[in-house]
């Protein structure tokens, strides 16, 4: 069993890994801008969600394999960039559309919550991330490691989805302000694109 002490490290380590700026909160940020608070949530509903075969694989040592394999990852971490370009030149093609909090249909959940699971899982630097930072918080005396890891990243993905949460209510709330501005929905969505090109193209060009 994790001493309380060493997890409550791990938790505050976890949340100010969270809250710094990356691909995950940047993604639910720029959504939750241009779609309001809901569909915020519901993406980062499934990005977390993605946390949990991140978790699985680090605990697996499936991450270790993909990192030793060059080919591996690069095919996964060129799918993430293209998927993401892809999901900008949509945004393009919303420039004209005006988006609010109430707009989210019940037909738009399913998407934008596998929205939120593809846009994780396509990301290769989660599980590496994982893989190098559950470890650091495990203990060889506690028992069963992979269990101690796969416990550690529950608790990474629920505070993860906690802030997820909070950061979703905060732009959803600015978000519908600025979108009272006449033709502010276009410059949202054109801003949205170039933070999901921006992601894509530094996740195609960045090194391990």
């Amino acid at each position: 069993m994790i001493e309380p002490t060493q997890l409550l490290y791990f938790i505050a380590a976890s949340v100010a890994l969270t809250l710094l700026p990356g691909p995950d909160i940047l993604f639910v940020l720029s959504i939750s801008l241009s779609q309001g608070k809901k569909a915020g949530m519901v993406t980062a509903s499934g990005l977390c969600t993605g946390l949990l075969f991140h978790t699985t694989a680090a605990a697996l040592g499936i991450s270790a394999i993909v990192y030793k394999s060059a080919l591996a990852f690069t095919i996964v971490k060129y799918a993430g960039a293209i998927y993401l370009i892809y999901l900008a030149f949509k945004a393009l093609k919303e420039s004209g559309t005006l988006f609010s909090s109430f707009d989210i249909k019940e037909a738009d959940v399913p998407v934008l919550y596998k929205r939120g699971i593809v846009m994780n899982i396509l990301n290769p630097k989660v599980s590496l991330f994982f893989l190098a930072f559950l470890p650091q918080f495990v203990s060889t005396n506690a028992g069963n490691v992979p269990l101690q890891m796969v416990f550690l990243g529950v608790i990474f993905l629920a505070q993860a989805l906690i802030v997820f949460f909070l950061v979703s209510m905060f732009a959803g709330l600015i978000g519908s302000r600025i979108l009272q501005i006449p033709n502010a929905g276009k410059y949202v969505n054109w801003a949205k694109a170039g933070i999901f090109s921006i992601i894509g193209l530094e996740l195609a060009f960045s090194n391990r």
